[in-house]
């Protein structure tokens, strides 16, 4: 696969999104709602599925160039971008923990119009995911899966759903079809950020599944299966952050430059022009330290786990300052639903805490700099 070849299907890729999207992203987030037909369609396309290899129905982009489509998604709609992630999070599990049979059904599903949600979180654990209470046990031929998962985004549109549960003496990884008898999803009202995404509560109440349905890695440690997953996620969070500091920047730029006060344009006014600044320090911040991470990602090293937590913790908080300096510079111009700058100022604040929240990554990375540098 040639840097040239990768380069090319991540720009064709991109102008299929943005002609899907268009302007409508403000419709979808003002709606709380995406149209399945469009997001679907983009999943039958492998749009869905950055780093899937192209021989698995993906687009192949790997690294650095997966995560510069996952931003240009992002910065047209994050509600868009979170499908995205968590679509390819459970493509990305399949192909790691899914045996022959799994990766052969599930991915050409997933990369064929079936769209697909991961079930972390539950009520009693969030940023504890060792304190996961949702159960998979075997029952005569089947098995029987129990349990209530919390804000699992894309829920709302998924027709399968990756659970992390307790089986055996350890953790499994269980596909859960949402048309299943005793699954019921009950969409979050009025989110505050990514509001078409689809998050949703996911309600298991006695799930009876087939056997194969669970992925290789069962009765491993739990943390072992999670953070593996979760990584992958994370480094798709950050990128997405990047796309909402471009969002930003495109936006107040261009009003900083267009609107006149006492006279002068807005950027020739040094306090507007110091917000205009910093929103280029984060955006450029966030980005090197996501290409860092994501060079280590598809080399497998070790370190990457760490780089993706580091790259979540850079981006999500320079998104949140990012936007809320947008918006003051817009001013009443960006202040109502679904301006750019408004959808980002919400989004951002829920990346914060979305895989990982602010403070965890935080202790993470002191828990790093105690072994690395004392």
């Amino acid at each position: 696969m040639t840097t040239t070849g990768s380069r090319e299907r991540s720009a064709a890729a991109l102008a299929e999104v943005t002609a899907a999207v268009a302007d409508r992203a403000a419709e979808w987030d003002l709606a709380g709602r995406l149209p399945v037909d469009v997001v679907r369609g983009l999943a039958g396309r492998g749009l869905l599925c950055p780093d899937l290899p192209t021989e698995d129905g993906g687009l192949g982009l790997a690294g650095p160039r997966a995560g510069e489509y996952t931003a240009g998604v992002g910065a047209l709609c994050s509600s868009l971008r979170s499908v995205l992630t968590s679509h390819d999070m459970a493509a990305w599990t399949v192909r790691r923990f899914g045996r022959d049979a799994h990766r052969a059904a599930q991915l050409a599903r997933l990369t064929s119009g079936d769209l697909a949600a991961v079930a972390f979180s539950e009520p009693s654990a969030g940023s504890d995911l060792g304190a996961i209470a949702t159960t998979i046990r075997p029952d005569r031929d089947a098995l029987v899966v129990d349990g209530r998962k919390s804000w699992v985004t894309a829920a709302v549109y998924a027709d399968v759903v990756v659970v992390f549960g307790r089986y055996a003496d350890g953790g499994g990884i269980v596909l859960v079809n949402t048309d299943l008898p005793g699954v019921t999803v009950e969409p979050v009202p009025a989110p505050l950020g990514c509001r078409a995404a689809g998050h949703a509560e996911v309600l298991l109440d006695g799930v009876r599944v087939d056997r194969d349905a669970l992925l290789g890695g069962a009765g491993l440690p739990l943390g072992m299966l999670v953070a593996s997953a979760l990584t992958a996620g994370r480094l798709s969070v950050a990128w997405g952050c990047v796309g909402i500091l471009r969002a930003c920047l495109a936006a107040a730029t261009a009003h900083a430059r267009t609107r006149t006060q006492f006279g002068v344009p807005l950027a020739d006014h040094q306090l507007v022009a110091r917000h205009l600044a910093e929103l280029l320090v984060a955006e450029r911040t966030a980005t090197h330290t996501c290409v860092h991470a994501g060079e280590l990602w598809a080399a497998g090293s070790p370190d990457a786990v760490t780089a993706a937590v580091l790259a979540k913790q850079v981006a999500a908080t320079g998104a949140a300052r990012g936007a809320t300096a947008a918006v003051q510079v817009l001013g009443s111009a960006g202040a109502h639903d679904g301006h750019p700058v408004a959808r980002a100022y919400r989004d951002a604040k829920l990346m914060e805490f979305i895989e990982g929240s602010t403070e965890i990554n935080q202790l993470l990375l002191a828990e790093h700099a105690l072994k690395v540098w004392s």
